[in-house]
């Protein structure tokens, strides 16, 4: 039975060393050679270490590994594992197949260059065998780097490789356990992981989506990428340069009915904003977007199997989803904005917006300013989408929010028929008349 004792970086790579029976190979680009490091001094490195590499000149990583593709990217760390693996068992196969468990250890890494202007992120990956002569298993992950310099964040790979190759061989008894120790005195201050990929008979009975629900439910990240078409990518990659939609909400309703609301909600506020852009613009990308959070202090957060089957709804309806960790409009700003300084825009219902007001946000040192604050930071501002009177009316008293009154036209209200008594009016006819909010059209009946 595997030790339930923590260990900490010094004491896995020991254990891996003196493990006879594992060995393997390293490859690094970009944050030099940590995690082989860790090997090379703790002692007994010889029964763990077949190869170190570092190919960091272009040519020769080329030459290694291919060209064609960017050098921190999943095709560069695929074709890096697929290179090592494939030398690793020529090399050895024969003599050390029948009693070891190979295994081959890549990341491809861009740190903090020495201006301090890029966005510190990589991928890690790990192959390896749980028995000698069995099947390969996979494990790749995209990370993002947040140490302020460049020392502290090879240092914080070194940890999260040796994290990542001691939990294959000792911690894959759950999901859970696997990501304890991934993470385990690295994870949540020094790295963000927003992406696994998880490929190999070791991993038959793990559902990807739970796992990346897992991800966001740990405090691993901020934010993880559901498409409704396609392999799943990190968030970075589907945000990155581009004109952002948020459609924000619980999507509690799975029915086709609703279903067709929310899709009319969010295409609704992608046309919006097209037209703000102009057609030459290329066109925006729209997501639902779910948190992980309560969605008030006093409510017990949704569970992962509620959220999946709200999640599977929206995509079988044809949309893409963002799951949240935090449930504040201001935390999703400060995620897009690191991958884009293009406009973004949250799509809201009427009763989303009064939520907000009414909340108190008392983790602020400045309250309700400093989130709307953070909230319109960068080229934001929110589509208020209108709601019946009657689901207004009936939300408000279920709620048990009081203050709001409203008119309506045609038995609709938008955001411009909202009113509150002084102060908090004043604060919103000022977002709506500095176009903060944007009050949207009510759908043809």
């Amino acid at each position: 039975m595997p030790s339930t004792e923590k260990r900490d970086t010094h004491h896995k790579a020991l254990t891996l060393n003196l493990d006879a029976s594992a060995f393997g190979s390293f490859a690094e680009i970009g944050a030099g050679q940590e995690v082989a490091r860790w090997f090379l001094v703790v002692g007994g490195a010889s029964g763990t270490v077949a190869k170190t590499i570092s190919a960091y000149d272009k040519e020769v990583s080329d030459d290694l590994y291919g060209s064609g593709s960017r050098y921190v990217s999943r095709q560069r760390l695929e074709a890096m594992l697929d290179h090592e693996w494939s030398q690793l068992l020529t090399q050895l196969s024969k003599t050390r197949g029948p009693q070891t468990r190979f295994f081959s250890f890549v990341d491809t890494v861009s740190a903090r260059n020495f201006a301090g202007t890029n966005e510190p992120h990589g991928w890690m990956g790990l192959r390896f065998q749980l028995h000698p002569g069995g099947p390969p298993n996979d494990v790749l992950l995209h990370i993002n780097l947040l140490d302020p310099s460049n020392l502290l964040q090879q240092e914080a790979i070194g940890i999260l490789g040796v994290n990542l190759i001691y939990a294959a061989f000792h911690e894959l008894q759950t999901k859970e356990s696997f990501l304890e120790g991934l993470a385990q005195d690295v994870v949540k201050e020094r790295i963000e992981i927003d992406y696994v990929d998880l490929r190999g008979p070791a991993f038959e009975s793990w559902d990807r989506r739970t796992l990346l629900a897992h991800l966001v439910y740990a405090g691993l990240a901020e934010a993880v990428f559901y498409p409704s078409k396609g392999p799943s990518v990190p968030p970075t990659e589907t945000l990155y340069k581009k004109a952002i939609v948020l459609a924000p909400g619980t999507f509690s309703h799975v029915d086709e009915a609703h279903a067709q609301v929310h899709a009319r909600l969010l295409a609704s506020a992608i046309q919006e904003l097209r037209k703000e852009q102009g057609e030459t613009e290329a066109a925006p990308a729209g997501f639902f977007c779910l948190t992980a959070d309560s969605l008030t202090p006093n409510e017990a957060a949704p569970e992962i199997p509620d959220l999946l089957h709200r999640i599977n709804a929206l995509l079988v309806a044809g949309g893409d989803v963002l799951l949240f960790r935090q449930r504040e409009l201001y935390h999703m700003t400060a995620l897009v904005n690191r991958y884009t300084k293009a406009p973004l825009r949250f799509a809201a219902g009427l009763s989303l917006i009064i939520r907000g007001f009414d909340e108190i946000y008392g983790n602020l040192e400045g309250s309700r300013l400093e989130a709307l604050g953070r909230l319109f930071a960068q080229n934001v501002c929110i589509y208020a989408y209108p709601m019946t009177a009657s689901d207004l009316q009936e939300w408000l008293k279920s709620a048990s929010v009081t203050g709001w009154e409203w008119s309506g036209t045609n038995g609709w209200v938008s955001a411009s028929q909202l009113r509150h008594a002084p102060p908090l009016g004043h604060l919103f006819e000022y977002l709506l008349a500095s176009n903060f909010i944007v009050p949207m059209q009510a759908p043809a009946t």
